[in-house]
């Protein structure tokens, strides 16, 4: 090596010892910007945020922020994706974590700006016997007050898992899913909330329209008040459409068959008489049909399963050829689903950024229509036209 060389080697090497910090930064933008094909472009993933755990939901406040739960850490995250800036809320209760329970889903009223209030459910209990409770508080700056119980959920379990609860007001009520907790049977039973749609008033009483109450019978079990639909396994996905106000939800199927359906006044989705999957060793579901008379049938169904965590419909203006479209987060499958809807009809299935992101676990729209992604790998990436 001639002379020169020699001296530019040693120089290079001198920087790089004395600013490591500066290399480093080159090799981590190089990270958190992908680019992506889709069928009307390609689509730009910019990483807006990171070192969060299971980001489960995301929900902006109308300044700009938003709020980000964190799962399995039990907190909710005040988080600014301009800066990067982030911050714990205090003030909330103490919350159950352990496998899936923790916090589940964060909405604000349809009339927020006028009276504060946000709605979170979490897990509730003791590891051995947990159910899920809906909240509402007021934020004063990082600190949650005039925190209320709304409703604790008749689905307490021993078991750690499908827990559901998300969350969506529909007309100024406030919907609720609740998965069976690994208890399928009561999916069927309706006087308990396992398996079940609740509807409630914001301020948690039952509304009279209903489709049980009153509906009792001497001798038998009384439906509860508070269901608007049953026969659920693991509903994940809740969102009301923004121009026909129908309220649609995706659910976890089992070994296959997760499932996208219309939400209907007291309708029966059919878990665990019907599936389109099969148990875990192979076996069959139930009586080993996809339906039966008197239950629902999904307007879409994934076999294999894509497990997936949250719903949008959606209606932004960055993504103009998505108008109505359904854009699901899928754990196992590790992309963003897009169904195509015409006349009440899902035509098309899209699979965005597969295997880019991780697994999908959250999804939520900004005021110019950007999408925003949490994954499970602690991040947080903002969808754009390229």
């Amino acid at each position: 090596m001639s002379g020169p060389a020699r001296y530019w080697c040693f120089f290079l090497l001198l920087v790089m010892l004395a600013s490591p910090g500066l290399f480093a930064a080159e090799a981590r933008s190089e990270t958190i910007r992908h680019v992506f094909p889709s069928l009307d472009g390609n689509i730009v993933a910019e990483r807006v945020l990171d070192q969060l755990s299971e980001p489960v939901a995301i929900e902006f406040l109308p300044e700009g922020k938003a709020l980000v739960l964190q799962r399995d850490r039990g907190v909710v995250t005040l988080a600014d994706f301009g800066t990067g800036e982030k911050t714990d809320i205090s003030g909330l209760p103490k919350l159950v974590v352990f496998s899936a329970a923790g916090v589940h889903d964060v909405e604000l009223h349809p009339d927020y700006e006028k009276n504060g209030w946000i709605y979170i459910t979490y897990s509730e209990g003791e590891e051995s016997y947990s159910t899920v409770v809906l909240d509402r508080f007021r934020l004063e700056g990082s600190k949650a007050v005039d925190i209320e119980r709304i409703f604790t959920a008749d689905a307490y379990a021993e078991t750690a898992y499908h827990f559901a609860a998300r969350i969506q007001f529909v007309d100024g009520d406030v919907f609720v899913s609740i998965g069976d907790r690994q208890h399928p049977p009561r999916a069927q039973e309706n006087e308990n909330h396992a398996g079940t749609v609740v509807r409630l008033n914001d301020d948690g009483s039952v509304p009279e329209e209903n489709p049980f109450v009153g509906q009792e019978e001497e001798g038998e079990p009384r439906p509860r008040p508070e269901i608007w639909s049953y026969g659920h396994r693991d509903p994940q996905g809740l969102y009301v459409h923004p121009e026909t106000g129908d309220l649609w939800m995706h659910e976890h199927g089992p070994r296959g068959g997760d499932e996208l359906n219309l939400v209907k006044k007291g309708a029966n989705y059919g878990w665990p008489v019907v599936s389109y999957g099969f148990q875990y060793d192979g076996g069959p579901i139930g009586m080993g049909i996809p339906w039966q008379e008197g239950m629902e049938i999904p307007a879409w169904v994934y076999v294999p399963s894509i497990a997936p965590s949250d719903l949008v419909i959606y209606e932004g203006a960055a993504f103009p050829a998505w108008k109505g479209n359904f854009l699901i987060g899928a754990m196992a499958g590790m992309h963003l689903n897009r169904l195509v809807m015409r006349d009440g009809e899902i035509v098309a299935e899209e699979r965005l950024c597969q295997r880019l992101l991780g697994r999908i676990r959250s999804i939520a729209v900004d005021s110019e229509g950007l999408v925003y992604l949490g994954s499970d790998n602690g991040e947080v990436w903002r969808l754009r036209p390229e």
